[in-house]
């Protein structure tokens, strides 16, 4: 299967990658970061997630970094929300669009979440109402599609079954996780091979975490099999709580070099892009996790 000619990534850094810092990272800071990615050129951006501050401490505050971002036309400005109350407050936030999360493990659902795969999907029905009702897309995630950190190996059929009722529930995109970065190539064109059919390829996403250092191996499997969308996360921030080890998500400079030197369009500028990374990085007094900006930074 030949390449694709462009790319979209979703820029998840501002909520997949915060979410598990220790430190508490203020809005003014949340804010510089959502803009300095929409400065770079990232057409989405996951802003933030509306669910408790009791559970996820980082992501208080998330109304007030939506009512301070500089919105740029074009972009899409997203939010997790895992059920309808957090659908409503992201809905008075202002947010036109929102994701929700399902497992591919049932032992990650219940750690995770506290319910089965299919009682996480019932929960979902009323958030799909209301998104439904008040002109709201809704993106969904699968987590764990390539190994579990309580399962260990999880069928691509059982990946398969999760997407295809997100999907059936009206996601118009569903993307598919590594969440704790086991995933190798030839398992990722696997796992899309059988997904594939199922769900249409080109309302399939990949969502890869770099524990083992195969995220870009992963992402490059995935285009040979037609996958054009891509979680990323800028300076590879990011982790997963209930997923010991698991490191961030794949760094977004990483992802744009690979894109670059394959001569796909993304709409992004490098430059732009590190410097939004190297900003984010001193706020949270830690080294960079993007290969290419270490690169670029000793050069």
């Amino acid at each position: 299967m030949s390449l694709p000619s462009h790319v979209r990534l979703v820029e998840v850094g501002p909520r997949d990658g915060l979410q598990n810092e220790a430190q508490p990272i203020s809005v003014a800071d949340k804010v510089q970061l959502v803009d300095a990615l929409s400065a770079a050129g990232l057409g989405y951006i996951e802003v933030g997630s509306f669910v408790s501050p009791k559970w996820v401490p980082q992501m208080a505050g998330s109304a007030e970094v939506f009512a301070q971002i500089q919105r740029k036309p074009g972009v899409i400005y997203g939010a997790l929300a895992p059920n309808l109350r957090g659908f409503e407050d992201a809905l008075a936030a202002g947010v036109k669009e929102v994701a929700v999360f399902a497992a591919a493990s049932e032992a990650f659902s219940q750690r995770n979440i506290n319910c089965s795969i299919s009682e996480s999907l019932e929960r979902f029905a009323p958030i799909m109402a209301a998104a439904q009702q008040q002109g709201v897309s809704v993106r969904g995630y699968v987590s764990c599609v390539l190994g579990c950190p309580y399962e260990g190996q999880v069928a691509p059929e059982q990946v398969a079954a999760v997407a295809r009722e997100l999907y059936a529930m009206g996601c118009y995109e569903v993307s598919l996780g590594d969440t704790i970065g086991t995933g190798t190539a030839g398992a990722t064109r696997r796992m899309f091979e059988v997904v594939g059919k199922d769900v249409p390829r080109a309302k399939l996403a990949g969502h890869f975490h770099d524990t083992y250092g195969q995220a870009i191996a992963n992402l490059y499997a995935s285009l040979l099999e037609g996958i054009n969308v891509f979680d990323s996360s800028i300076a590879g921030l990011g982790g997963c709580p209930y997923a010991k080890g698991a490191s961030g998500n794949v760094a977004t400079e990483d992802v744009l070099y690979l894109l670059n030197g394959l001569g796909i369009e993304t709409g992004i500028d490098m430059d732009k892009l590190l410097v939004a990374g190297q900003q984010i990085c001193s706020v949270l007094g830690r080294p960079t996790g993007s290969r290419v900006a270490r690169a670029r930074s000793a050069s």
